[in-house]
């Protein structure tokens, strides 16, 4: 039986991706608390449509805005592991990730009073050392990589991947991967952010966006008798208000076409059940 499974996530970031960029000027600054003013719009919102969700969020963020890390949690929402701080794992040593590991993980704790299950990485950039630190603390699934679309797979470990040879791939893991893209997240389609270094021009037509992310849930239809669709958005970016019609529509023309709405740790229990190690 057909079974397409969508699941809506959410990164409450607010200002801590500005920091990590040195951002700290009042008006990024300020871009990053418009976040904390869209949680309680897309809570609405999702409750209304009896949609589940996951919100991944940083430990800075939790400590930041413990109300609406609370209202988040309350409402029954999935919280995943989203660092401390926003840096990518990939420019940190392994002891100051493992670092930002577990002390997030106590805030997430305090929070819920459980260990999250899930872990995305700040801006989707692993570090050799992330596959090994995730199992070592219990994680059973991750949301960083792209290898698939539609399909949860097991993260390797001990891959050999030089220039000069053929790649070499090492063992599967009982750590599940939830794959993403960057074509089905919210911040580089809509986001202007201009540095001394580049400019990301973002703002572009919310119902174009759309039609974009309506097309992939409906070839995961044509394609695959069962499938896992995971969309990425942020609240400071989503949360303006012809985004969150925008979303709104994107839920009921989802819900419309026979999508089934879960957690991401729901989803991998699912993929873990279909597919044991």
């Amino acid at each position: 039986m057909a079974h397409h499974i969508v699941c809506m996530t959410f990164d409450f970031d607010a200002m801590s991706g500005f920091i990590a960029r040195g951002m700290t000027s009042p008006t990024p600054i300020s871009r990053g608390e418009f976040g904390a003013v869209a949680v309680p719009r897309i809570l609405r919102l999702l409750d209304e449509r009896h949609v589940p969700a996951t919100f991944f969020i940083p430990g800075h963020t939790i400590a930041s805005y413990p109300n609406e890390s609370r209202m988040i949690a309350d409402a029954g929402c999935e919280i995943g592991h989203h660092g401390w701080t926003h840096r990518p794992p990939a420019t940190l040593t392994r002891d100051e990730e493992e670092s930002e590991l577990v002390r997030a993980s106590e805030e997430i704790k305090s929070l819920t009073g459980g260990n999250p299950r899930g872990y995305r990485s700040p801006s989707w950039d692993l570090s050799p050392h992330s596959g090994e630190l995730l199992l070592q603390h219990r994680f059973v699934y991750d949301s960083s990589m792209m290898g698939h679309d539609y399909c949860p797979y097991r993260v390797r470990r001990n891959n050999v991947i030089t220039l000069e040879a053929p790649a070499v791939f090492g063992e599967r893991t009982p750590l599940i991967e939830m794959p993403v893209s960057w074509s089905l997240d919210d911040y580089p389609h809509f986001e202007f952010v201009r540095t001394r270094e580049s400019v990301l021009p973002g703002l572009q037509n919310a119902n174009q966006v759309l039609d974009n992310w309506l097309n992939e849930f409906e070839y995961m239809r044509r394609i695959t008798e069962w499938g896992v669709l995971t969309y990425t958005f942020h609240p400071f970016v989503i949360g303006r208000g012809h985004r969150m019609l925008m979303l709104e529509k994107l839920i009921r023309s989802l819900a419309g076409s026979g999508a089934t709405f879960t957690t991401l740790a729901d989803a991998a229990a699912e993929y873990a059940q279909r597919h044991p190690l």
